[in-house]
């Protein structure tokens, strides 16, 4: 069971890290993956993103057990993931797009750990109204990225949904008994989300 759902965490404090405008966060960490994404070449290049990375993280304060928990639930993911490398493109490779993806992971949730939602949504319309001049819908924009976040903790929270409705019901694990439920919830949680945005009528 995940007990922290990754990017579902706030934590409250009043460091520089948390004090920085969520806008300027949310440019640092595109920048990051665009670059970790296109430059690194060796391990140590990604690996000494994912230690500025972890010193942000001291700065901020945010507990070892908290940054752990976060990471927990996509190591699974990424030791699939890093084996297939491994076969297709040697050790050296697999290691540095591992660290790498780790690094913009730990660097996105930082984002949410140091950041309120509400307060990067309503930093994002800010930043963004000049745009809307040009005909750029900026409040959808910013609402789709405030969505996007947010829904990853959710699905994350369906699939524990569904790990315990299979527990209590005694059952053994099945792929296909996992993934059915948690599918369905999935697409009934997103028809929701539909409804009321077409309610308040933030959508056509």
């Amino acid at each position: 069971m995940i007990r922290e759902l990754p990017l579902g965490v706030y934590v409250p404090g009043s460091t520089l890290v948390h004090r920085a405008s969520p806008t300027l966060k949310f440019l640092a960490i595109v920048v990051l993956i665009i670059l970790v994404t296109w430059l690194p070449t060796r391990p140590w290049h990604t690996a000494a993103v994912l230690g500025g990375v972890l010193a942000f993280y001291a700065v901020a304060r945010i507990p070892l057990r908290t940054t752990w928990r976060q990471l927990a639930p996509i190591l699974p993911f990424l030791a699939f993931l890093g084996a297939f490398m491994w076969w297709q493109n040697g050790f050296d490779k697999m290691l540095t797009v591992a660290i790498g993806l780790i690094a913009s992971f730990l660097a996105a949730t930082l984002l949410t750990l140091t950041t309120t939602i509400e307060a990067l949504l309503t930093a994002l319309e800010k930043n963004m109204a000049p745009l809307a001049r040009i005909g750029l819908p900026v409040d959808t924009i910013s609402l789709a990225i405030a969505l996007t976040i947010r829904q990853i903790p959710v699905l994350l929270n369906t699939a524990n949904e569904s790990l315990a409705a299979r527990k209590a019901r005694g059952a053994r694990f099945s792929l296909l008994a996992f993934g059915t439920p948690l599918v369905i919830r999935s697409i009934r949680r997103a028809e929701m989300t539909g409804e009321a945005l077409m309610a308040r009528g933030a959508v056509d």
